[in-house]
């Protein structure tokens, strides 16, 4: 068959009465003869199953992925906050929803429990945040800053009044913005200002006995605040804290690199109901 993204093989089973699986190879021809399945690709012949190094077909590798949904109580918003696989090995995962999209897992951040192997879901989102993505994620507002030094662009320090809390919930690692002073308003309503990406937090000094009461930001991704007063807010490091992925359900795609045969027999999920 061929596909909006390439050509593919579709097999029928017999036994499950069924199209089981997609594979990567596009033949130019395909037989069957004791037992084996042969195929012609540029006038030349290759015998199937008898390759060691699983899904390379024609000298090219392709990675195994199965793409399926979580979809129970659709009319529920809910948070998708794991994912189980009954497997003999980790996969890697990307996740989707109808509110949220960046979930990813790498097979790396598995770990082998009863059997299964159980992740935390992570929502990276993107960066800088998207402005459908706001009210999804945890924005924190910080204050109006006392003033900023930036002369070093790659440690950009923002200082806060002694009686301003910045709080114990920022830390290292987590990406600020800013908003700046609106202009005089217009006859009409101004329209809601948009954050602009600042960076990600290097440092938080206080010691506010000594009038210190300071944020250090690394702007090399972001911008350098254009006034002294700007309203901050920043947002937790999506990938060490992140809630999993939002939604009515949650797509998901896994894939193995394995070159060896590896099963996978269930994928689940802790699924909890969001209340906003």
């Amino acid at each position: 068959m061929a596909g909006t993204t390439g050509n593919y093989t579709l097999t029928y089973s017999e036994s499950s009465k069924g199209f089981p699986s997609f594979y990567s190879y596009y033949p130019d021809m395909m037989i069957g003869m004791n037992n084996y399945l042969y195929s012609f690709k540029g006038g030349n012949l290759y015998r199937h199953n008898t390759n060691d190094n699983r899904n390379t077909y024609y000298g090219n590798f392709t990675a195994s992925m199965m793409k399926s949904v979580f979809n129970d109580t659709p009319l529920e918003n809910k948070l998708f906050k794991t994912i189980n696989l009954e497997s003999d090995t980790a996969w890697t995962g990307v996740f989707s929803s109808d509110q949220q999209t960046g979930g990813s897992i790498d097979a790396s951040y598995f770990v082998q429990k009863e059997g299964d192997w159980f992740a935390f879901i992570r929502n990276t989102g993107t960066t800088p945040a998207g402005a459908a993505e706001y009210p999804l994620r945890s924005l924190n507002g910080i204050s109006a800053s006392a003033s900023v030094n930036s002369a070093a662009p790659a440690a950009v320090e923002i200082n806060f009044n002694v009686n301003t809390s910045i709080g114990s919930i920022l830390s290292i690692g987590d990406t600020l913005y800013f908003i700046s002073p609106a202009p005089a308003p217009p006859p009409a309503p101004p329209s809601p200002a948009t954050p602009t990406l600042c960076g990600t937090v290097t440092a938080i000094n206080i010691n506010l006995p000594a009038g210190v009461n300071q944020i250090v930001v690394d702007t090399s991704a972001g911008a350098i605040p254009p006034g002294q007063t700007d309203y901050f807010l920043f947002i937790k490091n999506q990938v060490a804290e992140s809630h999993g992925i939002l939604g009515h359900y949650c797509e998901f795609t896994l894939t193995n690199t394995d070159v060896t045969a590896t099963e996978l027999f269930a994928v689940k999920s802790e699924v909890m109901k969001s209340f906003p």
